[in-house]
């Protein structure tokens, strides 16, 4: 019988050096899947760097702290939205048009980045050169509504209102969503972004686009009935 020639060796590592090259984007998915996973407090170092492949060591010589980390999805997400709502702007003629779909994509956001929305918009837990970023970019984002809100004003879909406060106004309350918004409550994404452009509607002096848009859909409302028979139940009962 002949024998395994590797038989007692050790497994030899692969030649070259360890992974160096952290692709941004990749991080960015792992530090949005953490959020997604427990919030803030899940992001780490380690758990990235888990998520990753690769060792903590390889990791914190590209990210050296967690302030970075969030620092990275801060600069890809806000990227995407300011393209989002410039690319809004340059492809629709109508003011009022420009300004519904800026709603829509901001309550969209709100949804969809709800874990850290918050965290960004506040400024916090960003790297001191991250957050000077911050400023620029809040500044310019808001700059885009400000816009859209004077040509509004311009073209008389508006009254004189001043384009700073109002476009706050309308960005603090399509944040806000974010702060409030469960995916088993009874109103879904889909009803409460509706209700968003049909207040917005309002504003502009036009009629709603779906008058049913402030209710719930028909999966909210069953949700809803549901609730309140179950309610009435245990009333019932209690008597």
């Amino acid at each position: 019988m002949t024998a395994d020639p590797t038989e007692g060796q050790k497994t030899k590592r692969p030649r070259g050096r360890p992974r160096r090259d952290i692709d941004p984007d990749a991080v960015a998915d792992a530090v949005a899947e953490l959020f997604a996973e427990g919030g803030l407090e899940a992001v780490s170092i380690l758990d990235t760097a888990e998520k990753l492949s690769v060792s903590r060591a390889t990791l914190y010589r590209t990210v050296p702290t967690k302030e970075h980390l969030v620092g990275i999805l801060f600069e890809r997400s806000t990227g995407e939205l300011t393209e989002s709502a410039r690319a809004i702007v340059s492809d629709t003629e109508d003011p009022a048009d420009q300004l519904l779909g800026l709603v829509r994509l901001q309550v969209d956001a709100a949804i969809k980045m709800r874990r850290y929305m918050p965290v960004f918009f506040g400024g916090g837990d960003l790297p001191p050169e991250v957050f000077e970023r911050w400023h620029e970019w809040s500044r310019s984002y808001e700059e885009i509504w400000a816009d859209v809100i004077r040509a509004n004003v311009e073209t008389g879909q508006l009254s004189d209102v001043d384009p700073a406060i109002t476009a706050r106004l309308l960005l603090g309350a399509c944040i806000w969503v974010s702060r409030w918004y469960r995916p088993s409550d009874v109103y879904d994404a889909e009803a409460i972004t509706e209700t968003a452009v049909s207040l917005t509607q309002t504003l502009l002096g036009g009629p709603s686009r779906q008058q049913s848009s402030a209710r719930p859909t028909k999966k909210a409302a069953t949700k809803k009935a549901s609730a309140q028979k179950k309610t009435g139940s245990k009333a019932s009962g209690k008597s």
